[in-house]
């Protein structure tokens, strides 16, 4: 059994921790009647039960039910590339009850090993994997691969149609999170890209381009303020959200400092204190992994503002204000925000 939801519409979202602990009493109260849907094979009562339930935690989730990876079945609730919406998706799975023989519960697609055998009706075709081609290409430098998406039946769909099949596809091929970190631009075709591969090539192009991060680094990017002022910062790279799903509380830890070139960067004792603040934080966020991460740092006209994103439920904001009653120079600020779609971060995100 397959069976996709779409997003309801003009349905109010409610408070988010209330909508995933209502769901989750819900589905203990509804269990013996989703099984029995289930092994009836009756897709449109399952539908009919799963949509408002779903859409009760938030109307723009998307939810689905697959094969399971393990279980027999899988009920995946996703944001289906809605940045705001992926920590809600990762609290509602990680709030679900343990799986069983019968069910799973995924907070994002997930890679299906018989995805070549899959098919789906498109705009009235049969559109199978099986039948998908792909033109690849990896820019220089870009820890991404673009993807041309090619299928006999593109020539017959409208454009919408055509993407979503190949958002489709690709996240049977390499599991939805998958895509997010390491597929760039995506280009449903209407004729064959020249020296096109099989879609079952890709998971291996991808996995190539991957052994290549396998290890923290980081970038160190020059560029400019809004006001044309010079500007330096260093980025953990690749800096992919996705990495981090329920990290979606943002910290930025502001901190002035008094010597500085004549392009208002930090120079002699300056320096040698943000290095030492740095340090501080670090080993702080060291002890904090599963909760936090120093996602960049940047300085310019003066200051120098250091990004952490964290879990809400944690302690990373605390230390972040204990540490900065050390700094002397100038007054520091802490500013706490929800941003889980990483907002402030977003030229940095690769």
């Amino acid at each position: 059994m397959r069976l996709f939801g779409r997003k309801a519409e003009n349905t109010p979202a409610g408070e988010p921790d209330n909508g995933i602990a209502g769901f989750w009493t819900w589905w203990q109260e509804a269990r013996p009647r989703l099984d029995s849907m289930v092994a009836a094979g009756d897709t449109d009562g399952l539908a009919e039960w799963l949509a408002p339930a779903v859409s009760a935690v938030h109307p723009d989730l998307v939810w689905e039910v697959a094969p399971g990876r393990n279980a027999a079945h899988a009920l995946v609730v996703t944001a289906a590339g809605d940045a705001e919406l992926r920590s809600l998706a990762h609290r509602w799975a990680r709030a679900a009850p343990p799986a069983d023989l019968l069910w799973e519960f995924h907070p994002s697609r997930q890679a299906n090993a018989r995805a070549l055998e899959l098919t789906l009706d498109v705009g009235g075709h049969s559109f199978g994997l099986d039948g998908l081609v792909l033109g690849l290409r990896v820019p220089r430098s870009t820890p991404r691969v673009d993807v041309a998406a090619y299928h006999p039946i593109f020539g017959e769909l409208g454009a919408d149609d055509r993407m979503e099949a190949t958002l489709l596809a690709l996240d049977w091929l390499l599991g939805e999170d998958d895509v997010a970190r390491w597929v760039g631009e995506i280009t449903p075709a209407t004729f064959e890209p020249i020296d096109s591969v099989a879609a079952t090539h890709l998971p291996a192009v991808v996995a190539d381009l991957a052994s290549g991060y396998g290890e923290e680094q980081w970038a160190l990017l020059e560029g400019q303020t809004a006001g044309g002022a010079p500007l330096i910062a260093t980025t953990r790279y690749p800096l992919r959200p996705v990495d981090y799903p329920l990290f979606d509380q943002h910290i930025a830890i502001t901190l002035p400092y008094s010597h500085r070139d004549e392009n208002g960067l930090p120079v002699g004792e300056s320096l040698t204190a943000l290095r030492d603040f740095e340090e501080r934080l670090a080993t702080r966020l060291l002890k904090l992994r599963d909760d936090a991460v120093l996602a960049a740092h940047l300085s310019a006209e003066g200051h120098r503002i250091i990004h952490v994103y964290a879990d809400p439920t944690g302690d990373a904001a605390l230390h972040a204000k204990e540490l900065i009653v050390s700094w002397e120079e100038g007054e520091p600020r802490v500013d706490v925000s929800a941003d889980p779609a990483w907002t402030a971060v977003v030229p940095f995100v690769s």
